[in-house]
């Protein structure tokens, strides 16, 4: 088959490897009919992720149609299309138990660990991946979802929704600002309004990206370059601060941004990842009584945020702007590395 594989940092290669094979009763095979580009996989190529290895198959997202089950898999059957989850999922450990599948204990990949695909086994970025516990990190696409809109449910969304919104504790009537409107920050925006945010306010250097955003969600955009950008944040707020500041980008001075915008009281979310360290500055912030929290996607909600997708209460869809096939991989790559000039949220890529 053909895969994108990891040759180095720099290096990426669509190229011939083998066909992958059952290692295990409960693994199935799954022929990969979407699947797309995430800022982890950029990360991983700039060589910011060292366990990942020359030869490794990148990608932890997409749709596709099992062709092969292990003995022990008893929910799925060969034929069934499904949506491959970015986090594994035991379903048998206490970590799994309490829906901290990012924790898994399965050994498969490495014990605590749920990112696995493109990481530390082969991934997505293929026309084959083998899914390890396939009975709970695989989900059923209804009649009606179509790859588009399921392969953002792999990642993105459920990242979106529960490190952003969830663990920000955003609460009916809320002002929320989420800072970065990419790909993630526009699922966070998506799903504000399920827990009932009031105002969410998208901040963002390109003012493409911040149109976009108001077809998520966003009551009201502020362009991150402005001089005046924390005084037209803090005017939304009659001066209080937002309840939620939702970090998605991943530096340093977006993760300040957040704090210094944030309510006494209120809730900092990071969503973004961080390549570097960021300083905390806890002699100012330890009198504000602010909640700071951080995680990787459990992906528990997806099963929840596919029947809103399936009633077009969330616009996955919209997140999708560029269309590639298998062997146009390199140029997908390319045109999602360019993203502020193409103008690119997610690429997909069909067989």
């Amino acid at each position: 088959m053909k895969a994108l594989v990891y040759g180095g940092p720099g290096l990426k290669s669509w190229t011939d490897v083998p066909d992958p094979t059952l290692h295990s009763p409960t693994d199935a095979i799954v022929r990969v009919d979407t699947t797309t580009i995430c800022g982890t996989d950029l990360h991983i190529l700039k060589g910011d992720v060292p366990a990942v290895t020359v030869g490794r198959i990148l990608g932890h997202e997409g749709v596709g149609t099992i062709t092969e089950i292990g003995s022990a898999v008893s929910n799925l059957t060969v034929g069934d299309r499904v949506i491959i989850s970015c986090i594994k999922s035991c379903g048998h450990c206490s970590n799994c138990g309490n829906g901290l599948y990012s924790h898994c204990l399965g050994d498969e990949g490495a014990s605590g660990i749920g990112w696995v695909f493109g990481h530390l086994i082969d991934g997505t970025q293929a026309e084959f991946v083998r899914v390890p516990y396939a009975d709970n990190s695989l989900h059923k696409l209804p009649e009606g979802v179509s790859d588009d809109q399921g392969v953002m449910l792999s990642d993105i969304l459920p990242t979106g929704f529960e490190i952003g919104v969830q663990y920000g504790r955003v609460k009916p009537g809320d002002v929320v600002a989420v800072i970065g409107a990419g790909p993630v920050g526009l699922a966070s925006i998506a799903t504000a309004g399920l827990y009932g945010a009031a105002t969410i306010i998208a901040i963002d250097l390109d003012e493409n990206r911040l149109e976009r955003a108001r077809d998520f969600g966003a009551t009201d955009t502020v362009v991150s370059g402005a001089a005046d950008w924390k005084e037209q944040v803090l005017a939304l707020t009659d001066g209080a601060g937002v309840d939620v500041a939702i970090e998605a980008v991943g530096i340093p001075q977006t993760f300040t941004m957040a704090t210094e915008i944030v309510r006494p009281g209120g809730n900092v979310a990071n969503v973004g990842v961080h390549g570097k360290p960021v300083d905390l500055h806890l002699e100012t912030l330890w009198i504000q009584n602010i909640n700071i929290s951080m995680g990787l996607v459990n992906a528990n909600t997806t099963k929840m945020l596919l029947k809103l997708v399936a009633s077009k209460k969330l616009p996955a869809e919209k997140l999708a702007t560029h269309h590639f096939s298998f062997d146009q991989f390199l140029e997908a790559y390319d045109t999602f590395g360019r993203a502020a000039e193409t103008k690119a949220l997610k690429v997909v890529i069909s067989r």
